[in-house]
């Protein structure tokens, strides 16, 4: 069997760290990563022993990469063709065209109707050709029953669609290499993290409203903003009209999420779409307690009280609320143990073995005509 994984390769976070995620496991002479463009992920499919090759298009409107595209899927003898993302997808139906012998496969990450959210007239047009590309692969791995629902509401047979929850490792120690002084924060501080896109997507505008409310009763409270994106000049803005430049702290792109997540009281995701959230898994595996918007497969993770809050998307006073109890709960000093239940749990359901386990029976199977 050889498969060929296909991303744009602009990639930083859920979908880099899945593939990275999934290739490591998979059998190396089986697998190899195509990209359109250097990046973070092709550093470090590279530095991992993955067998990645770059197509270097100069825009993501270059079509002169399908003669090079073609080429590596004949030479290569692939079989099956495993795309992530919009850019991806389309770059694989230009190819399909010309009758290559290979299966194609795609793992639907996102909702695609928000995949070019505020993109104004162009942003319409991608997501038309985006949805109307889809209903040309052949076979789909959904990320959540949700998204598996999804995509048989978009007209797309049930047959084709195989769920396969992401997975991560967590076997191998991750040191937390951060104390709170490095960042001038203290022990008494409730300390509240968001990784995520710089996204009108993610919800940080709720998050701050919410954060506004709650510094009316403890000064004492910081969220730590990891990521970057479009918006960050706004969001900048947002912190200052509301006068929380004292609890907001904006990190960037942090590398090392995971020692950022043990410094953590409480992890937040509050966007307005997901799939099944990766970054969730990286939380639970520093025993970082979460409250998280419902979203995708969040409440497969999250299928009790006793692991976290999972509350209605765009609901200010749900996270104001939220935020309030796992206040208390850090007083009480019961955060902890709420962390290591949702550690648990996550180990024993989402692991990369499993991920990587199914993935390569589906293969198999689709291989076979089954």
């Amino acid at each position: 069997m050889k498969v060929l994984h296909v991303i744009s390769g602009g990639e930083t976070g859920g979908s880099k760290n899945h593939i990275l995620s999934l290739l490591q496991g998979l059998p190396k002479k089986e697998v190899m990563l195509c990209v359109f463009q250097e990046g973070l992920l092709y550093e470090q499919a590279k530095q991992l022993g993955i067998e990645v090759k770059i197509l270097k298009q100069i825009s993501r409107y270059d079509l002169s990469i399908l003669t090079r595209f073609k080429k590596l899927i004949r030479e290569n003898q692939i079989e099956i063709v495993h795309s992530h993302g919009a850019r991806a997808n389309l770059y694989c139906y230009f190819v399909s065209y010309f009758k290559q012998s290979f299966k194609w496969i795609t793992t639907v990450h996102s909702d695609p109707r928000d995949d070019f959210i505020r993109g104004g007239i162009k942003g319409k047009v991608f997501t038309s050709i985006n949805m109307h590309i889809l209903k040309k692969i052949n076979y789909f791995f959904a990320v959540s029953e949700r998204f598996k629902q999804m995509l048989c509401e978009f007209g797309i047979k049930e047959e084709k669609i195989e769920t396969i929850y992401n997975g991560i490792d967590f076997k191998k120690k991750f040191p937390a290499k951060l104390e709170r002084s490095d960042i001038g924060l203290s022990d008494e501080d409730f300390v509240i993290i968001m990784v995520a896109r710089l996204h009108p997507i993610k919800g940080h505008t709720e998050v701050f409203k919410a954060l506004q409310k709650l510094v009316l009763k403890n000064r004492k409270v910081k969220l730590l903003l990891v990521g970057d994106g479009p918006i960050k000049d706004q969001l900048v803005e947002d912190v200052t009209s509301m006068n929380l430049e004292k609890n907001v702290e904006f990190l960037g792109f942090q590398s090392d999420v995971h020692s950022y997540f043990c410094l953590a009281d409480i992890k937040i995701l509050a966007s307005y779409s997901e799939s099944f959230p990766l970054v969730l898994l990286e939380a639970a595996r520093a025993n970082t307690p979460i409250i998280s918007t419902d979203v995708g497969g969040v409440k497969n993770l999250i299928n009790s009280e006793e692991l976290g809050w999972v509350i209605p998307v765009k609901n200010i006073d749900s996270i104001e609320q939220a935020l309030n109890e796992a206040l208390e709960k850090k007083n009480k000093h019961l955060l902890d143990g709420m962390g290591k239940k949702l550690h648990d749990r996550a180990k024993e359901e989402f692991s990369i073995e499993k991920l990587v386990n199914q993935t390569y029976l589906h293969y198999k199977k689709i291989l076979n005509g089954k």
